[in-house]
């Protein structure tokens, strides 16, 4: 299936994605942002809605709203390639370019660009430290306007190791780690999107929240050495793969378990599609 995936894109674009060396750290600090908010090769994605985003924003920021932008209206898997393509071009983003996502505070919908921009070959990406909240209005400059933008050539190079479908997520069990990122009430089959309750057996529970911190100045991911130590129990020799209930929590962990070393994939359908397939398994502790 991996390999559909890999022969679907290709007719969209010329190139795989190449090993690069990041220019910018994963987890953006508000000084580094400070520092570089005038350079033309930043890029500041703020994944909110209009709404809020027409309310107050960072200095530059474009706005790409993440639920309308980030899923197929269909599918509620990763938009097509062109869709994307367009999408990105038109935020002023092309190889050269530096890209800082924030959103609201949930960390997951930024999290999510962050994993397409991946996918699609461009790693020059980092998740801002601090949602936006009391703590950005003070220490970053704030417009009420809209960014004017350049558009530029975005030109996906895919990534097709970054990305998992139900079947490769299904030869994983017992042979992979797989996580799963929601609430441990959906993880234990009390509560689901899907027709199914339960969890991807032999799936281990680390819900994406732990991640950050909510504090009255804004959500603020937590320091590598602290997240260190959730996951001092995964093996390093195993794959991961991730899931969640739609591609976006997971999505959050994908950014900090790589950056800690491991090497971590997202399955993109995942519990919507999982749950509602009753051709492959579940485990529903909820019901021992």
């Amino acid at each position: 299936m991996k390999k559909l995936f890999l022969l679907f894109f290709i007719t969209y674009s010329s190139l795989f994605a190449t090993t690069s060396t990041k220019e910018m750290p994963t987890i953006v600090s508000v000084k580094w942002l400070n520092a570089h908010i005038d350079d033309k090769r930043v890029v500041i994605l703020d994944i909110r809605d209009h709404d809020s985003y027409n309310l107050g924003h960072i200095k530059n920021a474009v706005n790409i709203p993440g639920l309308k932008n980030l899923f197929d209206k269909d599918t509620w898997k990763m938009p097509k390639l062109d869709f994307l393509q367009e999408l990105f071009s038109n935020a002023g983003i092309d190889k050269n370019s530096l890209v800082v996502i924030y959103d609201n505070g949930q960390f997951f919908w930024a999290a999510r660009a962050y994993w397409i921009l991946e996918v699609l070959g461009h790693h020059n990406v980092g998740l801002l430290k601090y949602a936006y909240g009391n703590y950005l209005t003070t220490h970053l400059p704030i417009s009420k306007e809209p960014t004017k933008v350049t558009r530029k050539e975005f030109i996906p190079r895919v990534d097709s190791d970054e990305i998992e479908t139900k079947l490769s997520t299904l030869l994983a069990i017992n042979n992979k780690t797989i996580i799963d990122g929601r609430k441990s009430a959906s993880y234990s089959g009390k509560e689901s999107i899907a027709k199914r309750y339960g969890h991807i057996p032999t799936a281990k529970n680390y819900a994406c929240t732990n991640n950050f911190s909510v504090t009255q100045d804004g959500s603020r991911m937590k320091d590598f050495s602290e997240l260190k130590k959730i996951y001092k129990d995964l093996p390093k020799d195993k794959e991961i793969i991730l899931y969640c209930d739609g591609g976006a929590e997971a999505a959050l962990n994908y950014i900090i378990l790589n950056e800690l070393g491991f090497k971590a994939s997202v399955y993109d359908g995942s519990w919507k599609e999982w749950g509602n397939d009753d051709n492959v398994p579940v485990e529903n502790p909820s019901k021992k």
